[in-house]
């Protein structure tokens, strides 16, 4: 007679089935590119790109919107990059640090108020310790504040065709409306390369001396995989780590993005799989850039920063000027740049063209006509095989300064092109505020500085440039009005 099972017996049979079922389960999930990431966090996605010629050898959740944290510097170093490319710096333009810069939080150099580092240190510094407080100062050299310089860099990102990619900070710091996704990353990886050759080394270094201190990089895939030579992590705790690679080996050119990585280490390990899995793939020859052929904005001299604090260049007034016309060519005096800053808001409601004869000691100031066929108009969509691109953002035309009623001025800056970019981004942001209003630059200058001054005309009155200006400076636009005669 056969022993009836115990129920002990028949528990254990069923634990040892199950046990074997989740063992196949992970030996199955363990070949599948991406699994293990993806059961660890749901802020996962990827994207890896022949980046050859751009076609997509795997995508998860490419295209949802991730929070990209110190991915961020990668578009503050493709804007440091165009102004070493467009003469607007050298690497060793000094690049003041500002109180603000300074206070942000680690990962950071350390940098104290009052002090300069030069572009070839920010750089190095990003790309290394990513640092923050250098990423701000490089923000506020290029942008004059860290917001406007955030406009600038959303901007660049709808001209690269990063159409879901909205930058709030230069450095990736927590922010909610700071979004990008996968593939967005992965598109402006791809443009480092193609339009900056001769700076993307710089994501190579291993570590570099900042003033006795050895700083080593972040990326622990340098080194690890052949052909690996950069780009950048990130990490918040809102969205997992972060990390973009790129990799040549031979003639084979490959970009990929992990985001949303639950520990470093598992992000590292899942980027080699995925590198690994998909280089076999890649072609071997290039043909049309895979992103929108760059045209560098025009060359121009190389400037000091133009922070909205007063830079030290410019001197402070030893009394108080009687007049506007008086403060205006005080600071235009000593520093084209610094003009604007030097006189306090509240004083600065009406400069007029006898402030600007008496400041650049011209007989008159004319006004500039802006070709509509400018660099922020004229530049191609990038090839539809990378970006999922939106529609095109409200382009600003520029047009002539108006010769009566009132204009609204939101920025100065050393490059035209620049100047236009915030314009278009304004428009955008100003809504009903700016719908009938003509956006134009007007140019300034002393010895072999210029500036372009950003500004709206088309207001009839004071009140309405007034009401204007209330709405951009509720959008984080530093604005006042002024008698356009």
């Amino acid at each position: 007679m056969l022993k009836a099972p115990s129920r002990i017996d028949g528990l254990t049979k069923r634990a040892s089935m199950a046990m074997g079922t989740l063992l196949v389960g992970a030996s199955l999930l363990a070949t599948v590119p991406g699994a293990h990431a993806q059961s660890s966090d749901e802020r996962y996605s990827a994207i890896v790109l022949d980046a050859n010629n751009g076609k997509v050898l795997y995508s998860k959740s490419s295209d949802e919107r991730r929070y990209p944290a110190s991915l961020t510097k990668m578009m503050t170093l493709y804007l440091l990059f165009d102004a070493l490319e467009s003469g607007r710096a050298t690497l060793s333009t000094p690049m003041k640090v500002s109180a603000y810069a300074s206070a942000r939080p680690p990962s950071k150099l350390g940098l104290k108020p009052g002090t300069t580092i030069s572009v070839e240190e920010g750089i190095l510094a990003l790309v290394t310790r990513s640092a923050n407080d250098a990423a701000v100062v490089i923000g506020e050299y290029l942008g004059g504040t860290e917001s406007q310089f955030a406009e600038m860099m959303t901007a660049k990102a709808r001209k690269l065709g990063m159409s879901r990619t909205t930058f709030q900070n230069a450095n990736g710091l927590p922010n909610p409306g700071q979004m990008t996704t996968a593939r967005d990353m992965a598109t402006l990886g791809v443009a480092l390369r193609e339009h900056f050759p001769q700076y993307y080394g710089y994501f190579s270094r291993r570590s570099f001396n900042f003033r006795g201190q050895v700083i080593g990089n972040h990326n622990r895939l340098l080194g690890r995989i052949q052909g690996v030579d950069g780009i950048k992590t990130g990490y918040i705790n809102a969205s997992g780590f972060n990390l973009v690679t790129s990799v040549l080996r031979g003639n084979k050119k490959l970009v990929a993005v992990v985001m949303g990585g639950r520990t470093a280490r598992s992000r590292d390990d899942h980027m080699a799989e995925l590198v690994n899995k998909y280089l076999p793939d890649v072609s071997t020859r290039s043909g049309d850039p895979v992103i929108a052929a760059y045209s560098p904005t025009a060359r121009g001299p190389s400037v000091a920063a133009h922070v909205a604090e007063i830079p030290a260049s410019v001197p402070l007034p030893t009394r108080r000027a009687s007049s506007i016309n008086e403060r205006v060519a005080q600071a235009y005096g000593s520093n084209a740049a610094g003009a604007m800053n030097a006189i306090t808001a509240p004083e600065r409601q009406v400069i007029g063209r006898e402030a600007l004869r008496a400041a650049l000691g011209r007989k008159e100031v004319d006004a500039m006509e802006i070709p509509t066929s400018n660099a922020l108009a004229g530049a191609p969509r990038p090839r539809a095989s990378i970006p999922n691109a939106g529609p095109s953002p409200v382009v600003a035309t520029a047009s002539l300064a108006p010769s009566s009623g009132w204009v609204v001025q939101i920025a100065a800056t050393p490059v035209e092109a620049t100047a236009l970019e915030i314009l278009s981004e304004a428009k955008q942001r100003g809504g009903s505020a700016l719908s009938r209003a003509k956006p134009f630059t007007q140019s300034v200058g002393n010895g072999s500085q210029t500036l372009y001054r950003a500004r709206f005309g088309g207001f009839d009155t004071k009140t309405a440039a007034n009401a204007a200006c209330e709405v951009l400076k509720a959008r984080s636009y530093a604005c006042y009005a002024i008698a356009a005669n």
